[in-house]
């Protein structure tokens, strides 16, 4: 049996999340690459010191990391958001590996949910990526009813994410979800006998 780390990707309000608990709910192992840099930000004391000599004194509060003065200096801003990716995401693929290949002891498959898999230029880490889509007009009602962001904002988020074309052209299996939720959780299914296939061969 080969052994597979597998990368899931998409843009907000694609579905991805809702493929990654299907996955979970029937006892696959899925890692939060998300979850795992904020950990990094909250404990790896090397990060944290790069974090206050690059961005200052007022990236902490009380001694904990201050999440929205972070969030004001990189949003919209490419180089700020380049900064803080250097020093964050070498220890983020480092850990996301380290649970991996624990969980491979035992296991034939491991997912990482990352939704700026390819943003991060991560794809190389991953044996396949599958990547979850949308019309952006679904998207944005999705967004909307399950948030209740406005349509401006969610439109900005968007626009500062890669296009799902570009994604398309880097992804290893797409998965189209512009129907219900019965029909994603099929898709999703078809993807995992593939992959199931693809690790005994």
């Amino acid at each position: 049996m080969k052994k597979l780390i597998i990368g899931i990707t998409g843009g907000i309000g694609s579905g991805k999340s809702t493929v990654v608990q299907y996955y979970k709910d029937n006892g696959l192992h899925v890692l939060d690459a998300d979850q795992i840099a904020k950990q990094i930000m909250a404990e790896n004391e090397n990060v944290l010191s790069r974090i206050k000599q690059t961005f200052g004194k007022q990236s902490f509060v009380d001694g904990k990391l201050n999440t929205k003065y972070l969030a004001d200096k990189v949003f919209g801003n490419s180089d700020n958001l380049n900064k803080l990716n250097r020093i964050v995401h070498p220890p983020t693929i480092s850990q996301i590996k380290k649970q991996a290949n624990s969980l491979l002891i035992k296991s034939t498959i491991v997912f990482v949910e990352a939704a700026i898999l390819f943003e991060a230029n991560w794809q190389d880490n991953f044996d396949y990526v599958i990547l979850v889509t949308s019309d952006e007009n679904i998207r944005i009602k999705r967004i909307i009813d399950r948030n209740g962001f406005s349509e401006e904002k969610i439109k900005s988020i968007i626009e500062h994410q890669m296009d799902d074309k570009d994604r398309k052209g880097k992804a290893d299996f797409t998965i189209e979800n512009n129907g219900s939720i019965e029909e994603l959780k099929t898709k999703a299914n078809f993807i995992l006998s593939l992959i199931n296939s693809l690790s005994k061969n």
